[in-house]
């Protein structure tokens, strides 16, 4: 199994650096226990883009914070030293991007969702002529949120995908048709823990990838199989409580749990020490 190197504070300069061949990493502050991006959208979009580019020795990790996956960490060891090799964690949960705000010095700039960060990087690499892989969720969900991003951006090149179900076995097999698709950008959509475990413990097999993304559950709204809540509940931090209305036979032990786990630790885990370099800048600034 490979392990990738622990990419935190002064590690993932020199990481990002020597290995990747890029510009310095984002500036990152402590919030929950991760070292996640000070960077908007944009930036994370470019900052991808430019990794891409760069064309790594292995792809870069891009995982998301939320209040579940804080809630996660500690319990599972494979998925902490998946975060831990984490190159770019950055502020999917409305919690983290006001832990910032309130309990530091170094508020982070915007909140990325995973969901509308997808649209940043696909206008990003539709621009600059990169491709994706959309590996996750079911056989007809997967084909049906291709479609549609096919139909939102018909000029980026899509080279392959593939729906989640599959054995760790074939793991190999679907690095091979991920690494002989040419892609730039993988989302993995498996779920957490699941998603950060597989990207971490496959990423030396996928060397040529620019970036893997986890992405959760971005293919059911792209596929239309759910839906966002309204811009105002999402700017007071409530979209979880959309969701959990929408679906509370699924929804509210996840959120009954993690939401005083993620709460305890944000609280106890956040810290005005941002760490690594200066903010990365897009090219020919």
């Amino acid at each position: 199994m490979y392990a990738a190197p622990v990419c935190g504070k002064v590690g993932i300069g020199i990481y990002m650096s020597l290995v990747l061949n890029v510009s310095p990493p984002l500036t990152t502050v402590q919030v929950g226990g991760f070292s996640t991006a000070l960077a908007d959208r944009d930036e994370l979009a470019s900052w991808m883009c430019d990794v891409c580019e760069a064309r790594p020795t292995i792809p870069a990790l891009v995982f998301s914070s939320n209040g579940q996956g804080i809630a996660l960490s500690g319990g599972d060891t494979k998925y902490d030293a998946a975060m831990s090799a984490a190159d770019v964690i950055h502020a999917d949960g409305m919690s983290v991007l006001m832990a910032s705000k309130l309990l530091t010095n170094s508020p982070i700039r915007g909140r990325s969702a995973t969901t509308d960060l997808f649209h940043d990087v696909a206008r990003h690499a539709q621009e600059r002529g990169l491709s994706f892989f959309v590996l996750g969720a079911s056989e007809d969900q997967n084909a049906r949120a291709v479609a549609q991003i096919r139909r939102l951006y018909p000029a980026l090149n899509i080279v392959g995908r593939r729906n989640g179900y599959f054995e760790e076995a074939q793991s190999g097999e679907v690095c091979a048709q991920i690494v002989a698709s040419g892609a730039d950008v993988v989302w993995v959509g498996l779920g957490k823990p699941k998603q950060e475990i597989w990207c971490h413990e496959n990423r030396a097999a996928l060397a040529g990838v620019g970036c893997l993304k986890t992405c959760g559950g971005l293919y059911a709204f792209l596929a239309g199989d759910s839906a966002r809540a309204p811009k105002w509940v999402q700017r007071i931090g409530f979209e979880w409580l959309f969701r959990l209305m929408g679906d509370p036979k699924r929804l509210w032990r996840r959120y009954a749990i993690t939401n005083v786990q993620a709460a305890v630790r944000l609280m106890r885990d956040t810290r005005s020490n941002p760490v690594g370099t200066s903010p990365h800048r897009p090219r020919g600034d």
